[in-house]
């Protein structure tokens, strides 16, 4: 039986644009969060302030 991960509460702030998403995500193995997040609506891939805490 596989391990259940905690799940966060991901807030994904654009530094571009400004635009703000609250996604919930799980610890990647490799550093980060998976929250299948890829881009900002305004094309922005890179640069994003997250703010990360428990539900």
């Amino acid at each position: 039986m596989s391990e259940i991960k905690q799940r966060y509460k991901v807030i994904i702030r654009c530094q571009q644009c400004g635009e703000k998403y609250i996604l919930r995500g799980r610890p990647k193995e490799t550093g980060g969060y998976d929250t299948g997040f890829k881009r900002c609506v305004c094309g922005n891939e890179a640069q994003f302030d997250m703010d990360v805490s428990p539900e």
